[in-house]
């Protein structure tokens, strides 16, 4: 909130009122921008995990009495397609965060769609793992913490920013414990980098929060409508991120398996 504040004063050319009146406009689009990519990403892996379970056990894959794989369901899931499905979204992110200069904020905004698509194909495999009622729940509980967390990144008067490199080390870190962990499957590995993984991600809503508002008064220094266009894409791409992570790991605690 303070380096905000300083931002605020030091602009030019725009009154502080007419600032804060921009801030609220632009912090808008971008949760507007993130709740859309995320109902898009829980309609695709809703409607891909509908498509890979049958009642038909015409592939001979069964996953629980009753239910067995289509032929989709294997080729996602036991083929090696399912390396490309895992790690698609992770290619296109760091591509759209590459390209997002370059591009319109139309061509930005529909990158992040085709984006959350993917995703939504990447975690498809949840609606066939846990129960509907627990995804639901712990999607509930999910967006509760990250309305107050994002809320506090919002209106805090603490700096946040030197949280930013503990945070980024932290990922780094899981990064390596998940690959360790689909390597050797090393038993309570998974709840640890779980636990962890939730209070990292708590802790970057909070900062991402603040960091998009503080770069809103950078960015209308520099002028543009274009280029403020391209920042709340990123802006709702980053907070997207950390819901959906945040869920994944709170997952792996609240959700009842199938």
């Amino acid at each position: 909130m303070a380096q905000y504040d300083t931002l605020r004063s030091g602009t030019i050319g725009a009154t502080a009122a007419q600032i804060d009146e921009g801030l609220r406009a632009y912090m808008n689009k971008v949760y507007g921008l993130m709740s859309v990519a995320m109902l898009i990403t829980g309609a695709a892996a809703w409607a891909i995990a509908g498509l890979a379970v049958t009642s038909d056990p015409a592939t001979g894959v069964m996953i629980r009495d009753g239910q067995f794989l289509t032929s989709l369901g294997v080729a996602l899931y036991t083929t090696p397609l399912k390396w490309v499905v895992m790690f698609l979204p992770l290619v296109m992110v760091f591509g759209l965060s590459g390209m997002i200069n370059r591009l319109s904020p139309a061509a930005a905004q529909l990158g992040f769609y085709a984006y959350a698509v993917a995703m939504g194909v990447s975690i498809s495999s949840i609606f066939i793992a846990f129960t509907g009622a627990s995804i639901a729940s712990t999607f509930l509980v999910t967006a509760i913490a990250f309305l107050g967390l994002s809320l506090f990144g919002y209106v805090t008067k603490r700096d946040l920013s030197g949280m930013g490199t503990f945070l980024l080390m932290g990922v780094i870190g899981l990064i390596v414990a998940q690959i360790v962990n689909m390597i050797f499957d090393i038993q309570g590995l998974s709840s640890v980098i779980a636990f962890i993984g939730v209070l990292i991600f708590a802790g970057l809503t909070a900062y991402d929060t603040q960091s998009i508002k503080n770069d809103y008064v950078m960015n209308v220094a520099q002028g543009g409508e274009a280029y403020l266009g391209r920042s709340a894409v990123m802006g709702a791409l980053t907070l997207y991120l950390d819901f959906i992570n945040m869920f994944m790991f709170l997952l792996q605690f609240l959700g009842n398996r199938e």
